[in-house]
């Protein structure tokens, strides 16, 4: 039976200094954070990159992005990858199995009138965005170890494309990946900070503190509950 995993990405206040916008009907850019470390080739900057709503990226137009998840007809992409750095991501993602989900959510303004999104908080919060289902998952020493056409997979990663590998784990996504074309809020509708049913109720989080920048972990029915609801949140 299949699993999921929910792991913050994406655009913040910290990185690179605001949060990608969402409307009161769900719909949302995702922006991606900078990229911070030397790449092998070029990558794009915030000033190549097209997005469904408006962002200002006048202040970061020249900066590189760190384009990770990546998701296929996305920002340029072709194909469904993640990668990261840090062991307390890393651990739990490399027990994904194919066929397991890996959910991204990220910290979005809402843009628009609030008595128009009576389920969304008033100003920020945290929203599923996308969802792999997963092809593999590696851990960084599998993947040194991996032949040249095994590596071809993950050919694209923002990880795998700078000059120094660094990646502890990297997740390929199967065909049913995608970027949600509305976001599904994991906050409550009162206030960002405050957890939502679905991290309260399905994941194994407690809801408190700053919950929003945890994994977050979805046991089998858990899991099928929220494709449910993000499968009916979606046009």
């Amino acid at each position: 039976m299949s699993r999921a995993i929910a792991i913050n990405v994406g655009a913040n206040t910290t990185l690179p200094g605001f949060r990608g916008p969402v409307r009161p009907d769900g719909r949302f850019a995702y922006v991606p954070i900078p990229e911070r470390e030397p790449t092998a080739a070029a990558v794009p900057t915030y000033a190549d990159l097209s997005f469904p709503l408006p962002v200002d990226v006048s202040d970061v137009a020249d900066r590189r992005v760190h384009l990770d998840p990546e998701f296929a007809g996305v920002h340029g992409s072709t194909t469904y990858t993640y990668g990261d750095e840090h062991g307390v991501k890393a651990g739990p993602l490399s027990t994904l199995d194919s066929g397991d989900s890996l959910f991204f959510y990220a910290t979005l303004s809402l843009r628009g009138d609030p008595a128009d999104a009576p389920d969304f908080p008033p100003e920020w919060g945290a929203y599923l965005i996308g969802e792999f289902r997963v092809e593999r998952a590696v851990t960084g020493e599998e993947y040194r170890s991996l032949d040249d056409d095994a590596r071809t997979r993950f050919a694209s990663n923002a990880h795998v494309e700078r000059e120094a590998f660094d990646a502890k784990v990297l997740v390929a996504g199967a065909d049913g990946s995608r970027l949600l074309d509305r976001a599904v809020p994991l906050s409550a509708p009162d206030t960002g900070a405050t957890a939502g049913p679905l991290v309260t109720g399905l994941s194994n989080d407690s809801g408190r503190g700053p919950w929003w920048r945890r994994v977050l972990r979805y046991d089998p029915e858990a899991t099928d509950r929220l494709r449910t609801v993000v499968d009916g949140a979606q046009p």
